[in-house]
C-alpha cells in the first residue's frame, strides 16, 4: 500500500493517507480544523457505530439496502462500537457544529473497512458506498444529537452510576464505624452542639446516594432520540418504520429506554435534555466538592488544626517542611468539581445557541459532558480507595473539643434560662475554663442532673 491515496467525494479529489480507512470529507475536515489536536471522546464514536450497525440491521429489514451490503456494513459497524478502530477517527472537537465531519468520518470509516473485508480497494466505494449505503436514511443532524444522548446515557449508567454506588457505601460503612464516636458540631465554622462523628458521615453519604438519583434521573431526561429526523425534523428520505426499528435495536443493546423522539424539531433544534443531564453532573461535583472539603477540614492539623480525624497519607506533603502530609485525594476531587462546574457552563452556553432547526455547537458540548462524567468517575474511585476507606477516627480529639467549647451549655438553657446560660458561655470563653468546670462551681445544678444534662450523647439525639 502506498504512503498516500486519492479519494473523491462532492467537491473533488483529495490525497489521503494510504493507511487511513477515512476518506476525502475526513481528510478536508483534518485540513480545515486544526485547532485543538484533540479528537472527540471515544464513546462518542461508539455512539456512532451503534447507530450505524442498527441503521444497517434495519435497512436490510425494510428491504431499503441489499442484504449483503447491510450485512458488510453491520460488521463493520460493529467494529467501530467495539472501539476496533477509533484510530482512524481523526476529525477535531471542534469543527463543524453539526458534527457532519464525524459523521461523514463514521460512514468513510465503514464503507472502507467493507471494501477490505469483501477484498476490494479502499477508496473504491464497492461494494458499499459512505452516502448511498452507510448514511441511508440518516442525516448528521440527527445522527449526531442521537449519538450525543446514546453516549452521555451509557456512559452514566455504567461508569459514574456505579463509581458513585461504591463511594456511598464505603461512606455509609464509615457513618456506622463512627457512630460511637461524639464530637463537637460546627455552624459558620464556630463550635456548635455536639454530634456523633457518624452523623457527618451519613450525611455525606446521603449527598452521595442523592447523587446516583440524580445520575439516573440524566439517564431518564436521554432517552428520546432523534434518529429519524434527517436534515431539519421532517424525516426526509427516511423510511418510516426506521427509527422505531433502529432505535429498538440501540435500547436492547444498551440496556437503556431508549425511544424515538415525540418531537423531531425539539429534538433536533434544542438540546435541552442535555443541559437538564449537564445540570444533574454539576450537583453532583457539587455534592463530592462539599464531602472533600468537609474531609480535609476535619483533618486539619494534625495537632494545630482540628484533627478529628486521620486520613491514609499518599505521599509526602511538601519539599521543604518534612513530615508534612496534605490531604491531595480531597483536593483532587475539589479540582475535579471546578472543572466539571467549568464544563457545565460549556455545555450550557451551547444548548442555548440552537438556532431555528439545529443546534450548531454540539461538538463541544459533548466532549464537555462526557469529559465531566470521565472525571467524575475516576475521581470517585481514587477518592474512595486511597481516602475514604482508610480514614480513622481520632475519638480522644474528638472528646477533648467538646469539653472545651462554650456551645455545650446549650442544653442548660431550658433548666436555667437563656440569660445565665449565656452569662455561663461568655464567661468560659473569658476565663478558659469549660462549661462543666463553671456549672460544678456555681451549682446551677446538682451533680447528676449536670451530668445528665450536659451528656454528648443524649445532645445528639432527636428530643
Amino acid at each position: 500500500m502506498s504512503n498516500t491515496r486519492i479519494e473523491k467525494d462532492s467537491m473533488g479529489e483529495m490525497e489521503v493517507p494510504g493507511e487511513a480507512l477515512y476518506g476525502a470529507s475526513t481528510q478536508r475536515a483534518v485540513l480545515n480544523f486544526p485547532v485543538s489536536g484533540e479528537g472527540l471522546d471515544n464513546a462518542l464514536i461508539s455512539a456512532f457505530g451503534l447507530i450505524k450497525w442498527a441503521a444497517a440491521v434495519t435497512n436490510k429489514e425494510l428491504s431499503v439496502i441489499p442484504g449483503d451490503v447491510a450485512d458488510l456494513i453491520a460488521q463493520a459497524a460493529e467494529e467501530v462500537y467495539e472501539g476496533k478502530l477509533d484510530e482512524h477517527f481523526v476529525v477535531d472537537v471542534f469543527q463543524t457544529g453539526s458534527g457532519t465531519s464525524t459523521n461523514m468520518n463514521a460512514n468513510e470509516v465503514i464503507a472502507n473497512r467493507c471494501s477490505l473485508i469483501a477484498g476490494k480497494p479502499i477508496g473504491s466505494k464497492d461494494p458499499v458506498h459512505p452516502n448511498d449505503h452507510v448514511n441511508q436514511g440518516q442525516s448528521s443532524n440527527d445522527t449526531f444529537p442521537a449519538a450525543m444522548h446514546i453516549a452521555v446515557a451509557v456512559s452514566l449508567q455504567h461508569e459514574l452510576a456505579p463509581a458513585l454506588e461504591a463511594l456511598q457505601k464505603s461512606l455509609e460503612a464509615k457513618s456506622k464505624e463512627f457512630h460511637d464516636v461524639l464530637k463537637i458540631g460546627r455552624t459558620h465554622l464556630m463550635d456548635a452542639t455536639p454530634v456523633r462523628l457518624g452523623q457527618e458521615f451519613a450525611g455525606f453519604a446521603r449527598q452521595v446516594e442523592r447523587s446516583v438519583d440524580r445520575a439516573h434521573k440524566a439517564i431518564k431526561a436521554l432517552h428520546e432520540l432523534a434518529l429519524g429526523g434527517t436534515a431539519v425534523g421532517t424525516g426526509l428520505n427516511c423510511h418510516r418504520e426506521f427509527p422505531p426499528k433502529a432505535i429498538a435495536f440501540i435500547a436492547e443493546k444498551t440496556g437503556i429506554e431508549f425511544r424515538e423522539a415525540s418531537d423531531h424539531f425539539e429534538a433536533q433544534a434544542a438540546k435541552d435534555a442535555l443541559v437538564e443531564a449537564s445540570g444533574q453532573l454539576k450537583t453532583i461535583a457539587v455534592s463530592l466538592f462539599k464531602i472533600a472539603n468537609d474531609t480535609r477540614l476535619l483533618s486539619s492539623g494534625p495537632r494545630c488544626g482540628i484533627g478529628e480525624i486521620q486520613l491514609p497519607a499518599t505521599q509526602p506533603g511538601s519539599s521543604i517542611m518534612p513530615g508534612k502530609v496534605n490531604p491531595v485525594m480531597c483536593e483532587s476531587v475539589m479540582q475535579v468539581a471546578a472543572q466539571v462546574v467549568g464544563n457545565d457552563a460549556v455545555a450550557t452556553w451551547c444548548g442555548a445557541n440552537g438556532n431555528l432547526e439545529l443546534n450548531v455547537m454540539m461538538p463541544v458540548m459533548a466532549q464537555n459532558m462526557l469529559r465531566s462524567i470521565s472525571l467524575l468517575t475516576n475521581v470517585c474511585g481514587i477518592f474512595r480507595e486511597r481516602c475514604v476507606d482508610g480514614i480513622v477516627a481520632n475519638a480522644e480529639r474528638c472528646a477533648e473539643l467538646i469539653e472545651l467549647s462554650m456551645s455545650m451549655v446549650t442544653s442548660l438553657a431550658p433548666i436555667i434560662g437563656y440569660d445565665t446560660a449565656a452569662q455561663i458561655a461568655k464567661e468560659s470563653v473569658e476565663t478558659g475554663k469549660t462549661v462543666r468546670e463553671l456549672c460544678t462551681e456555681k451549682k446551677v445544678l446538682p451533680p447528676d442532673e449536670l451530668e445528665k444534662a450536659l451528656d454528648p450523647a443524649i445532645m445528639t439525639e432527636p428530643g
